[in-house]
């Protein structure tokens, strides 16, 4: 006679999927682990570029002792990593804007014609400088505030030209063109002004290298007004993932939710270009690699592409300073190299999808 089946005994695969199911495995969980891993990287990060710098450790060592050496890490490191932080969390965030808006995962935050905008003012204003010394206002405004308002001014010519924001393919397209004929005004500005081109590269290389607290303090504030705008807007970004008429389904209208999203996207993207010019592929591949470790709403994907983002330019800065020391690398060429090999992974990884599902 055989025994009677234990009834604890048959009950333990259904709890140990149970467990399974609201273990690590979860999105949720996953998140969450996401989010301190980024967390511990940002700290590290950011310990690493206050320590790491052409004097090497030493400056760090004499901390307490050489007031020349606390103000070398103070004044001159240490906002530079918070910056470039900060930057990379603004341009993450717009990233993960701008694919939700245009619903398209190669949208970046250049899209609407900014980098262009900022290029034009920059270029300007460095012409100007030269050609008229009673520019007194635009010298007090300096090249990060004409870079500002140049991204400004693109963003609102795109959205003229497209009517508002009612069609993204019409406002996708607007950007192309405002950002295409921006980048040739910048051009004929620096072909009649030979003498803003030096001064010109460093802002289209990229840089991080003249961050001060200032900086850090604005680009933190617009960082914080952004993401909380982001977060409550995220709502329409999942409807809008599932299409237009399920969005209008669920009662959101459309219209002034995505004027909201331009607006966060124009002020992440201006801020963060006006600080260190023109810096690649950052925004476009932070919300990247947040989808590829864990699946979450735009809500979460927010704060989470930010982090991504502030860490891959934590990261960028810190092997600009460190590949080719005491020499800088532009860490604009250097996320470019970085950010181009990942999309041809990316690329190639997908492209041979189909071919071994068929094997």
């Amino acid at each position: 006679m055989s025994p009677l089946p234990d009834p604890a005994m048959a009950d333990m695969p259904a709890r140990s999927a149970t467990a399974h199911n609201t273990g690590l495995n979860t999105p949720r969980q996953r998140a969450a682990w996401l989010l301190l891993a980024l967390a511990v990287l940002t700290v590290l990060l950011t310990a690493l570029g206050a320590s790491v710098g052409s004097t090497g450790f030493d400056s760090v060592l004499r901390l307490a002792d050489d007031p020349m050496a606390a103000r070398i890490v103070w004044d001159i490191r240490l906002p530079r990593s918070l910056g470039a932080w900060l930057a990379g969390a603004l341009l993450g965030l717009s990233g993960a804007v701008a694919q939700g808006l245009f619903r398209n995962p190669l949208a970046e935050p250049f899209l609407l014609g900014s980098a262009s905008g900022a290029s034009l003012g920059v270029a300007a204003a460095l012409a100007l400088f030269g050609a008229a010394p009673a520019t007194a206002w635009l010298a007090k405004l300096g090249l990060t505030g004409a870079a500002f308002v140049g991204a400004v001014v693109a963003v609102l010519l795109t959205l003229q030209l497209a009517r508002g924001v009612q069609h993204t393919l019409r406002l996708l397209l607007a950007g192309v063109v405002v950002g295409v004929v921006l980048g040739a005004c910048t051009s004929l500005l620096l072909l009649f002004s030979p003498d803003s081109l030096q001064a010109m590269q460093a802002f289209l290389l990229g840089s991080t290298s003249f961050m001060g607290w200032t900086a850090c303090l604005l680009l933190a504030s617009v960082w914080l007004v952004c993401l909380l705008a982001a977060w409550a807007l995220a709502r329409a970004l999942d409807a809008l993932a599932l299409g237009e008429a399920t969005a209008h389904s669920l009662g959101l209208r459309l219209a002034p939710l995505r004027a909201g999203l331009v607006a966060v996207l124009a002020l992440a993207t201006g801020t963060a270009v006006a600080q260190t010019g023109l810096v690649a592929f950052v925004g476009l591949a932070a919300p990247h690699l947040v989808r590829a470790a864990v699946q979450v709403t735009h809500g979460r994907l927010m704060l989470l592409a930010s982090l991504m983002g502030g860490v891959l330019l934590a990261a960028a800065d810190l092997l600009a300073r460190g590949l080719l020391a005491p020499q800088e690398l532009p860490v604009g060429v250097l996320t470019a190299v970085l950010g181009g090999s990942y999309l041809l992974w990316l690329m190639h990884k997908r492209g041979a999808m189909p071919s071994g599902e068929g094997a």
